[in-house]
């Protein structure tokens, strides 16, 4: 029996029009262009501008736009996953919200929460449905309005995250195309240095909990950073070494956009050369879930059919993760 491998057959990604520069920013908090740049590699960022638009409205373009391109129709479409850090609400689903904004009506949809994790955890778990054979026709879509959760007086966090989502069609193949491996992990002792304080079971939204901005990101910089660079750079280094890949191998690498000194230290780790690793943090910033599928769209026409790549993540939980493909088709054709 021929192994059924689960492979991205394709990509489109979506970003709003409204461009928040270092230069704005630095009429809202203290801080400075150079700052900015030297310590995360970003010089502007996309926010989502409009009464009641959400994460959803920008999930639901990334795959209007994904159903048009590779010639599929919304009932087609077995299976929604929708890896978001900034649900519409607690719920329903923003998956269901989005299946339902695509005329997706044969799909079953759901959320998948893994903070900057969250789209690899989610490849990896469409990969499963279609190993199996369970489904078909899967699409994951990663999409966060960041500027709903950031404290625009928090200078810490503000200068980092952007709006955006981006989202992949998973189809079987049978040519060794795909997903070939993936690593995840967590680890829960780190839940307090990347958090939103409240809005959750354990402290519900309060009169106090609002004047106390804690319904804003939280983030200890220091702890996150030396875990990232750990995390990231570990299970790259150890995806490539389970399945005997040398920097050679390696067509590109795909990696979390939170900061680009991270995002150097896996590449080090990797041995990978600049000229391999995709990096659009100066456009966009930390778009959470949107980050990895953003660079895929944006690289698509640079992808040739049998490029070993690897995606790389880390969130907070904390979270983290590798996984090792094999592009399925030559994009600039």
């Amino acid at each position: 029996m021929t192994k059924i491998t689960a492979a991205i057959t394709g990509i489109q990604g979506y970003v709003p029009d409204y461009i928040l520069t270092n230069t704005e920013l630095e009429s809202l908090v203290d801080t400075n262009d150079e700052w900015i740049t030297t310590r995360t590699g970003i010089k502007e960022r996309r926010i989502l501008k409009g009464d009641g638009l959400a994460s959803s409205d920008m999930g639901a373009e990334a795959i209007k736009g994904l159903l048009k391109k590779t010639n599929t129709k919304p009932e087609e479409i077995d299976l929604i996953l929708c890896a978001t850090a900034t649900p519409d609400m607690i719920f329903p689903s923003t998956a269901c919200i989005i299946a339902d904004k695509v005329k997706a009506t044969n799909a079953f949809a759901y959320d998948i929460m893994a903070a900057c994790s969250g789209f690899l955890y989610s490849v990896a778990t469409a990969s499963k449905f279609i190993e199996t054979g369970s489904y078909k026709k899967i699409i994951v879509v990663g999409t966060d309005k960041m500027s709903s959760i950031v404290d625009y007086t928090d200078r810490t966090t503000c200068i980092i995250f952007g709006d955006g989502a981006g989202a992949v069609l998973m189809e079987p193949n049978e040519k060794g195309y795909g997903v070939q491996d993936s690593i995840l992990k967590s680890d829960g002792s780190g839940r307090e240095f990347l958090y939103m304080k409240a809005g959750g079971s354990a402290k519900p939204a309060s009169y106090q909990t609002v004047d106390d901005k804690e319904h804003f990101v939280f983030q200890d910089g220091q702890p996150v950073f030396k875990a990232a660079v750990k995390g990231m750079a570990d299970v790259s280094e150890q995806i490539m070494n389970r399945n005997n890949l040398q920097s050679d191998d390696i067509a590109w690498l795909i990696p979390h956009q939170a900061n680009k000194r991270i995002i150097d230290a896996t590449a080090r780790r990797m041995g990978v050369g600049d000229d391999k690793v995709m990096l659009n943090i100066e456009k966009y910033g930390n778009t959470t879930n949107g980050t990895i599928p953003l660079c895929m769209w944006e690289w698509e026409n640079q992808l040739n059919k049998g490029d070993n790549i690897i995606l790389a993540a880390f969130g907070g939980g904390f979270t983290w993760g590798s996984i090792y493909l094999k592009w399925a088709y030559d994009s600039n054709k």
